[in-house]
């Protein structure tokens, strides 16, 4: 069926929603979708839901582990610097790194984008970050929305929100049950501070020169604007080895909030601090608001953006294993009888 332009009277374009860059944006992300195809991918973009054939071969019993997540307030530094194309991986690692932490290999992505006003290059910039993010993943984008809210947000405003599936074997899974007293913690190094703690941040930063390095190793805004890294590719690694008990990722709340998920009631951890250097920009945002060292390691990762609990024979062997994938990890602390995580 085709109709007509209108000929007069009220139209969904003067209301605030322009149907035509809708279509437009659909055209320019077609290519980055493209490139993020799996085998399992039964479909193309445009159809009402995507399709998705597991590979029952490869399980016996296998077992879906879903998360959601957003980018959250880092979202108004990027608007504030005009930088959207970095944003769309924080998303996908957001949703990716929680569903690794059980064993999981993700499968599958979809996105919502939420804006005041269509602006294509930007929403077409945050799809090319989301599909980065996939294909580091090894997850396919099979699906998404892009919705304008005319009156609800500002029209230069937007928001973003990823979901994802992993599938891992029933009797593979990681987590508390596996962990033991003794075992120790394995740290890999994060980006920067990745999505959490932007609220602060952007406290912090307020009167700050953003194009200033400040003594980092590119402008501050460059710097906060560097993606969550993405560690499925390690992560999975260590999982199909036999060489983690258990990952944790550490988002909001740091490694005093993030650490306790992983451990079986009872049991609590020991971080020595002496064992790496968080980096420059903790040490800046925290002597730009005489931040503590207390509140700085609840709202921050300090370095850390994962953790591997592993049984101390196999330790050395993990360590092999994530510096094969290109990521800094070193033994950060161990795994104690009394309850409660200790940071010293």
């Amino acid at each position: 069926m085709t109709t007509d332009p209108p000929a007069g009277g009220q139209t969904y374009a003067a209301a605030g929603v322009d149907l035509d860059a809708a279509d437009a944006v659909i055209e320019r992300i077609k290519p980055h979708v493209e490139r993020t195809r799996r085998p399992e991918v039964l479909d193309s973009i445009g159809g009402f839901g995507g399709l998705f054939a597991l590979d029952t071969t490869r399980f016996s019993e296998p077992v879906m582990v879903t998360a959601t997540d957003g980018v959250g307030t880092k979202l108004a530094l990027a608007r504030q610097l005009g930088r959207h194309d970095t944003v769309g991986i924080d998303l996908v690692a957001m949703v990716v790194d929680d569903i690794v932490v059980s064993g999981a290999e993700p499968q599958v992505f979809l996105d919502y984008i939420a804006v005041g006003a269509l602006d294509p290059d930007i929403v077409t910039d945050v799809v090319a970050g989301i599909a980065d993010g996939c294909v580091q993943a090894g997850c396919a984008l099979v699906g998404g929305e892009t919705a304008e809210h005319p009156g609800v947000m500002a029209a230069t405003d937007y928001d973003l929100a990823g979901f994802g599936v992993g599938i891992v074997e029933r009797n593979q899974i990681l987590g508390p049950h596996r962990v033991r007293a003794g075992d120790q913690l394995i740290g890999m190094r994060s980006s920067g501070a990745h999505s959490n703690g932007y609220s602060l941040i952007r406290r912090l930063v307020e009167d700050v020169d953003l194009a200033d390095t400040h003594g980092l190793d590119a402008p501050l805004g460059e710097v906060l604007l560097r993606p969550t890294a993405i560690y499925t590719k390690p992560c999975l690694a260590l999982a199909e080895a036999g060489l983690a008990s258990a990952l944790c990722h550490v988002t909001g709340g740091g490694l005093p909030g993030n650490l306790p998920r992983v451990l079986p009631s009872g049991l609590g951890a020991e971080i020595d601090t002496g064992s790496w250097e968080p980096g420059p920009l903790f040490e800046l945002l925290a002597g730009l608001g005489d931040v503590a060292a207390a509140e700085m390691f609840r709202v921050f990762n300090m370095g850390v953006g994962m953790v591997a609990v592993t049984d101390p024979a196999r330790t050395a062997g993990a360590l092999e294993v994530v510096a094969e994938h290109g990521v800094d990890a070193w033994v950060m602390g161990s795994v104690t009888e009394s309850s409660g995580v200790h940071v010293r």
